[in-house]
């Protein structure tokens, strides 16, 4: 069976590994980045780089799209020359992005009237270190068949690949998970700064606490990076938490649903991101407590 040829649209912190897996395996990968020298690297790798979306569409079966925010998807896909001007009924779209459940399900529906392309949505888990090692958790939302289809691609970017159910059921996943990390990185910041006020080096908390109740992966990573006061080169930014924490938030308005603490996590996150630091690394919001000399 000749494998689907791909479209990656977003060449960014994840966009770049993933893409490189799927070259990797064998796939025929062409890229379009908004900022055109982001798949500069790739063509070097064998990808092959599209002057334009509509260049993009006319050579591949299935587009991935990997970017920031709810916003610039629905710009991807339907600004002027965007992928639903130029879409086929025998392509499908899988969206690896983070975005809003409920405008997901809305997108999708645009699309299928518009051009008759299919909606994946498959937002990951994982981390850029996921990306670069095929590690990742991806939650998938949409039709039976469209997953089964789309799942040979996906596998050599996760370690597991999970139906969840109609088109958005993968972007409330992400949202579930995402309020756990959330969480976790606010009172992991507190706790830490408790620690150092308490004469405790907190360098030695993940030693301490490793295999207990507290441990996961943000503590892992955050821990150390706050104790070190080491926020250079971050692999993920304030601003996408922060996102995703409204879209719980969000949500959960829609159904009822009560998420008091997902809510105060934001709160502290925004209020963090008002003292500038949208582009750095969560690890710094151990610096809204400690205290200043």
């Amino acid at each position: 069976m000749t494998q689907p040829r791909l479209g990656f649209i977003g060449i960014g912190l994840m966009g770049d590994p993933m893409t490189r897996r799927l070259l990797d395996a064998g796939f025929a990968v062409t890229v379009w980045n908004r900022t055109a020298e982001k798949s500069d690297a790739l063509r070097a790798a064998g990808a092959r780089v599209a002057g334009s979306i509509a260049e993009l569409m006319e050579e591949v079966d299935v587009v991935l799209l990997c970017l920031a925010n709810t916003a610039v998807v629905e710009h991807v896909v339907f600004g002027e020359g965007g992928v639903a001007v130029h879409g086929r009924a025998d392509q499908r779209l899988v969206d690896l992005s983070s975005s809003d459940p409920a405008a997901t399900r809305d997108l999708a529906e645009r699309l299928e009237k518009e051009c008759g392309m299919r909606w994946v949505d498959s937002p990951v888990s994982g981390g850029v270190a996921g990306a670069e090692a095929g590690s990742l958790a991806i939650m998938c939302g949409g039709a039976e068949e469209d997953v089964d289809a789309v799942r040979p691609l996906l596998a050599p970017l996760a370690a597991r690949v999970s139906h969840m159910g109609p088109v958005g059921a993968g972007q409330v996943t992400k949202v579930c998970n995402q309020m756990i990390v959330g969480c976790q990185a606010a009172v992991i910041a507190e706790m830490v700064a408790l620690a150092e006020t308490s004469g405790v080096d907190a360098s030695r908390l993940t030693e301490a606490l490793a295999g207990g109740f507290a441990d996961s992966r943000p503590f892992q990573i955050l821990t150390p990076r706050m104790a070190a006061s080491d926020f250079a080169n971050p692999a993920w930014h304030l601003r996408t938490l922060l996102k995703d924490l409204d879209m719980a938030v969000a949500q959960s308005q829609r159904t009822g649903s009560a998420t008091p603490m997902s809510s105060l996590a934001a709160q502290l996150m925004r209020t963090h991101v008002g003292h500038g630091h949208a582009e750095h690394d969560p690890a710094t919001l151990v610096e809204a407590y400690r205290r200043k000399e």
